[in-house]
């Protein structure tokens, strides 16, 4: 400052101190600088403007409150911040809580996984019974469509010729019959068989599984394939994909082998198809499948049976605390058991089934995790067995002037019958909680259906309820009723609790 003046002023003590003055400026000068370069890297830490940067020597005076500002988790927040590290955060604090989980078990029970298994020859018989006599029904399916066919074609050919076409109403009826009774009796004897014959309840879900599965995919052999035959007789146009194998051509043995292994449940004369093979791609997916499978198998013996087993008492006495206890601490493992087998079956197993098969069509399920509605949970976690009951159950009955109301109804009931199958006959328990489980979906799915048009889309309350339905009240509790309606049975071990 007195350089500055002593220059301004142009005074002969100002000539006589020049050097001094020089020299104090000359510093004054270092110093700024510094003090530019301190500031030029304070400043990427608090962002300081430039009119602030030049006033530096008054540093406790410069405006920091000069805009009104919102915090970041107010709803006025123009930018939504990232909660990156708060889902780091809930990552390791699941890590931890399940590591605990480890050690208890460890410190209560030590290492309990045997290599030996209580499976018997008699279940390893009957299982094999089954697999081998469960895909017989499907090419029964494939016999009565070979007649209809050639009964088609005579049809067809008249009709060309100018010449009546024969009256084939009754041996449509018949085909239908013959279609009614041939998937009737690939369920019941698999039921019989699991039921009555097949004890480990591993061995007989699988049959069971399997069963339903090929059943199924019956049902949509004989449902398409008497659409295509009526759309042929009175040459209505088919899809366009089904041009290179349209009806009665896909009758043929070749094209219903390619759809007893395809991993879909809804027939088509053709589907959409991948390039080429990728042998590695295979690979790695049957690994995962082969991984995961071991993991379920030691979660399941190690943590989940002594869960079960000590809610044996519990459930006895209808001790409610000591079961809501066991409910939430089985919720965590049955959650991560569930987990690893949609992604061991969906996104591993199927896919590798698909690119054995070069099977296109690859979306077995959607972003699920995210729904903001038990609704829309079921449309998205499982599309195979949601293509199936929107083709063949609720868009026939909407078409007949059903309600969707009344056609998601009976859908969830069938779909209710067949929870109670699948889980019910191999644990020789058909006690409805299964059934329960599923047709109680309907009112949540009217709740939190209104709760996403309500909020939009993203209902967060809607996924609060469908993952509370889902971890807490769901698998867990019907896990342990039907283990202990099996003990009750059966007779079991009890460990200390």
């Amino acid at each position: 400052m007195a350089a500055d003046v002593g220059t301004s002023t142009g005074s002969s003590t100002a000539v006589v101190d020049r050097p001094s003055t020089l020299s104090r400026r000359s510093q004054h000068d270092k110093k700024e600088s510094v003090t530019s370069l301190d500031a030029g890297a304070s400043s990427k830490h608090f962002s300081l403007s430039s009119s602030e940067t030049r006033s530096r020597k008054y540093k406790h005076v410069f405006a920091i409150h000069s805009e009104p500002k919102t915090s970041c988790l107010s709803h006025e927040s123009l930018e939504a911040p990232s909660f990156l590290g708060f889902r780091n955060l809930m990552v390791l604090v699941l890590i931890v809580g399940n590591l605990r989980l480890v050690m208890e078990n460890y410190m209560k029970y030590g290492f309990i996984i045997s290599l030996q298994n209580d499976i018997e020859f008699n279940d390893l018989k009957w299982g094999a019974f089954l697999y081998i006599l469960i895909p017989a029904h499907l090419f029964v399916a494939y016999l009565i469509e070979l007649v209809a066919a050639a009964q088609a074609r005579s049809a067809h050919s008249k009709t060309q010729k100018d010449q009546e076409p024969p009256k084939l109403k009754a041996a449509w009826m018949l085909i239908a019959f013959a279609h009614g009774v041939n998937a009737t009796l690939s369920l019941y004897v698999a039921n019989y068989v699991v039921y009555y014959r097949i004890y480990h309840p591993l061995i007989g879900t699988l049959c069971e599984i399997h069963a339903v599965i090929v059943w199924l995919k019956q049902l949509s052999y004989a449902f398409t394939n008497r659409d295509l035959r009526d759309a042929y007789l009175e040459d209505y146009p088919a899809p366009d994909i089904y041009a290179s194998c349209p009806y009665p051509q896909n009758i043929a043995l070749g094209n219903l082998c390619y759809f007893w292994w395809a991993p879909t449940l809804v027939y088509q004369p053709v589907y959409p198809r991948s390039p080429k093979f990728r042998l590695g791609f295979f690979l790695k997916r049957v690994g995962e499948v082969i991984g995961l499978s071991i993991a379920i198998w030691f979660l399941s013996a190690q943590y989940a049976v002594p869960l079960l087993r000590n809610s044996l008492h519990a459930m006895g006495k209808l001790n409610l605390p000591v079961i809501l206890e066991r409910l939430m601490k089985l919720s965590t493992i049955s959650l991560v058991i569930w987990l690893a087998g949609f992604f061991a079956l969906f996104q591993s197993g199927l896919n590798a089934l698909a690119e054995l098969l070069q099977f296109g069509d690859r979306e077995f399920y959607t972003d699920w995790w995210n729904s903001g509605s038990v609704g829309t949970y079921w449309r998205t976690w499982n599309k195979p067995v949601y293509h199936f009951m929107k083709r063949h159950i609720a868009a026939p009955l909407v078409g007949r002037g059903v309600s969707p109301t009344i056609a998601s109804v009976i859908v969830f009931t069938f779909s209710a019958i067949l929870h109670e199958i699948v889980v019910g006959v191999p644990t020789h328990n058909i006690i409805g909680v299964a059934f329960a489980g599923m047709f109680f979906q309907i009112p949540l799915i009217a709740i939190t259906q209104r709760l996403e048009k309500k909020n939009g889309p993203p209902s967060l309350v809607g996924n609060a309820i469908f993952w509370i339905s889902f971890c807490l009240v769901g698998q867990p509790l019907a896990a342990l009723l039907y283990f202990f309606a099996w003990q009750a049975k059966y007779g079991g071990v009890h460990l200390k609790a």
